[in-house]
């Protein structure tokens, strides 16, 4: 598919190095020529140096030719005239659009057919509803969601003191006492898909599998909470911070954001009713000292810098907060978070552009292609969720004669309302939703894909 992207920066990279692994021949738009040979050097891509609104830059990109045109530079008028500048010249592309402006998206949603839009994308909302519901069950460490929120796959630490440290998976059932599955580990780096005689063991992350009524089961079946948040303090007011004060007013959650610029103190004020705004630096350990966090429930860092987040996030830890989400913009090595004790990790470019691959993955093919796709542990492993069709194989046979391909799990089937961690008499058939996971060198497409031939 040929894709043009408008935008090098933080979301227009991410974007290129997921659809560049995916085999797309990809064209990227900026104005910064030095942004453009950087990425030419790390991808396999063309590149063209202009204004992505012009027409001309337009033309030069191959717009004519385009299936898709992504456009994500940091201004949201230059996006949305893009976006039309694009339809214009070529009625059948497809248009994903940043809008970031609260104001504007709303415009944009009830225009869409005047903007010319396919998709709108907005990394600081996606991100605020990531952090939602990370704050709806603290002790995971990431929740992905899938089957119209009826599945999750939930990340945890087993931590020295764990229930589950130096359990064999084939014990854990007596332990958790409700339907779950471990569909990875992931181990010093190294991304496991376990068996039954698997031994967990302090410092593992856990993917695990369960439907969402078992959630809260198995957090007090290890002990790990006793109540939900009820109050929760944010280290700066970006526009993330605006959207999830929003949302965790909704659910009665109290929330109260720590802000150093006195005048954006007052524009957040007027904009949150009831959220209480405290004009002082997050940064300053005497300042998080006077606040006493300890008391507090949880606590989300969401200043602009990475490395603010993570002193913030440290000090939270040391102090024993209960619950600790922290924002990074930017990747870091995966050795070096593992080590971090920073609580959720949450990228908003990452979530942007998996939600984009997976819209490209359906313009690819439509038929069987995947509903929902997350990945885990640190990106070494793919979870999926795809509805069979008339078109799949193997339904109404039993998982154990099912040849499914080495390092590829189906992790949950989903019938007419009812959820099912499968086992080997497991049977799956038309319009039933399977989660499956698989290690994230395997390209798979359709459901199809992960039976051997």
């Amino acid at each position: 598919m040929k894709i043009l992207i408008a935008g090098g920066g933080k979301i227009g990279s991410t974007l290129t190095r997921h659809l560049c692994q995916e085999d797309h021949e990809i064209t990227v738009i900026d104005r910064n020529l030095a942004i453009l040979e950087k990425m030419e050097e790390s991808f396999d891509i063309s590149f063209v140096e202009g204004n992505a609104a012009s027409m001309e830059t337009l033309l030069e990109a191959g717009v004519k030719e385009a299936n898709l045109f992504i456009v994500a530079t940091d201004k949201d008028e230059l996006n949305l005239l893009a976006c039309m500048t694009a339809h214009g010249i070529n009625p059948k592309i497809h248009t994903i659009c940043r809008i970031r402006n609260p104001e504007y998206r709303v415009q944009a949603i009830a225009m869409r057919d005047t903007f010319a839009l396919n998709m709108i994308i907005n990394p600081d909302e996606q991100a605020a509803m990531e952090i939602s519901r990370l704050l709806k069950y603290p002790g995971f460490l990431t929740i992905d969601t899938f089957v119209d929120g009826r599945v999750e796959i939930v990340e945890m630490k087993i931590f020295e003191d764990s229930r589950l440290n130096g359990v064999s998976l084939n014990r854990l059932s007596s332990i958790v006492h409700c339907n779950v599955l471990v569909c990875a580990v992931l181990r010093n780096g190294k991304c496991i898909m376990p068996d039954g005689n698997f031994v967990l063991q302090y410092g593992d992350r856990i993917y695990v599998t369960a439907s969402t009524n078992n959630l809260n089961q198995l957090l007090r079946n290890l002990h790990i909470i006793s109540r939900k948040n009820r109050r929760v303090f944010i280290a700066g007011g970006s526009r993330i911070s605006y959207y999830l004060a929003k949302e965790l007013g909704r659910s009665n959650i109290s929330c109260t954001i720590i802000e150093k610029d006195l005048r954006h103190c007052e524009l957040l004020a007027n904009k949150l009713e009831y959220t209480t705004i405290l004009h002082g630096d997050a940064s300053n350990q005497s300042f998080l000292e006077s606040l006493q966090l300890s008391k507090e429930d949880a606590l989300v860092t969401l200043t602009d810098l990475d490395e603010v987040n993570i002193v913030i996030s440290l000090y939270a830890n040391a102090i024993h907060v209960n619950q600790i989400v922290t924002k990074l913009s930017h990747t870091l090595e995966n050795e070096m978070l593992e080590s971090l004790p920073i609580g959720s990790i949450v990228s908003p470019k990452d979530l942007v552009a998996l939600n984009i691959v997976r819209y490209v993955r359906a313009m690819e093919n439509q038929q069987g292609a995947a509903v929902t796709i997350h990945q885990l542990a640190q990106q070494k492993a793919d979870s999926f969720e795809f509805r069979v069709t008339s078109a799949t194989k193997y339904q109404n046979v039993p998982l154990k004669n099912v040849p499914i391909k080495n390092n590829v799990l189906v992790v949950s089937i989903a019938h007419e309302g009812h959820v099912e961690i499968p086992n080997g008499n497991s049977t799956f058939e038309e319009k039933d939703s399977l989660v499956v996971v698989t290690s994230a060198n395997r390209k798979i497409t359709t459901l199809n894909d992960i039976f051997e031939e």
